[in-house]
């Protein structure tokens, strides 16, 4: 049974259809991406995941069951569009807010303060939150998103306002929550955030499913039909001419080279092609990036839409 699951729900405006017929699993202790364009429907159905607004139709359930108001203490959400008070001192808004989700004073206090030190914020417990820089503000918003420890976890672009650096910092602390049992939904345009970090991923355009499954089978469905090898030696115009390759690189220290595979073909075969000579460095059968996949899905979309 998946943890969350959303059956069929359809969302619709006065002119303008958000959600139609969206299904979706979402398994325990996974990070799931919850992906699309723009407008494509994606934030509709986190306000209706979170009860901001109800479905016109469908249900989403929590363990089996349709999910209620009550349950909401056992979520984590963090908006795309943040909401801290600007005047407020940093360290007395992370508590009220912390105290909001259902601690005591002191567990508030002793959480955040734990927080702030392995976030490296703790100087900045005095501060207002105006002179905050926006990533700090995001260091900020994310701790107090996890705060009371919620067993799901929802971010909509987490990584918007980081550095390279606090992007990474992001990374390895979501990657933490899902070790020790944490649920996770992330909404996000960073497909290699997505690679790196997703083990699935449903997809949204035009307000409907366009894509789903795990990140990796994802990946192999949309194989390049392509082995890379990296050597070090030399191949001979004669080699080269008989291994007829789709594309080929090669210095005076060895090359690369990319050789066509047939459905279902592992690397053994187009190894074996190549003249034991060669020192073979590193071999992988090629799959599209996240980032392609997304483009393909949703130009290919979109044309069916003109």
């Amino acid at each position: 049974m998946p943890y969350l699951e959303v059956k069929e729900v359809s969302k619709h405006y006065a002119t303008h259809t958000a959600l139609d017929r969206v299904s979706l699993q979402v398994e325990e202790g996974q990070i799931f991406g919850l992906l699309g364009p723009n407008g494509a429907g994606k934030s509709s159905l986190i306000r209706i995941i979170n009860r901001i607004t109800a479905p016109d139709s469908g249900q989403v359930l929590l363990e089996g069951k349709p999910i209620r108001e009550s349950d909401l203490r056992h979520i984590g959400y963090l908006p795309e569009e943040r909401g801290l008070y600007p005047k407020m001192k940093v360290g007395e808004q992370a508590i009220y807010l912390s105290r909001l989700k259902g601690l005591t004073k002191q567990e508030a206090e002793g959480r955040v303060r734990k927080w702030f030190e392995h976030l490296d914020i703790l100087p900045w417990w005095e501060k207002k939150v105006e002179e905050l820089s926006k990533g700090m503000q995001q260091k900020v918003q994310f701790i107090c998103t996890v705060i009371h420890e919620p067993k799901l976890l929802i971010f909509d672009e987490p990584f918007s306002g980081f550095d390279p650096v606090n992007a990474e910092t992001l990374k390895q602390e979501i990657l933490r929550l899902r070790d020790n049992g944490t649920t996770l939904i992330l909404s996000t345009h960073n497909m290699q955030s997505v690679e790196e970090l997703c083990d699935s991923i449903t997809l949204i355009d035009h307000a409907r499913v366009v894509l789903a499954g795990r990140t990796e089978e994802v990946r192999r469905a949309h194989s390049k039909g392509t082995a890379l090898i990296r050597y070090d030696g030399q191949l001979t115009p004669e080699e080269l001419t008989r291994l007829a390759p789709i594309e080929h690189e090669q210095n005076e220290w060895g090359g690369t080279i990319r050789l066509p595979l047939s459905e279902g073909e592992d690397l053994r075969h187009p190894l074996s092609l190549l003249p034991q000579t060669l020192r073979i460095r590193h071999a992988e059968h090629e799959y599209p990036s996240m980032h392609e996949i997304f483009l393909q899905t949703v130009q290919s979309t979109s044309q069916e839409h003109e």
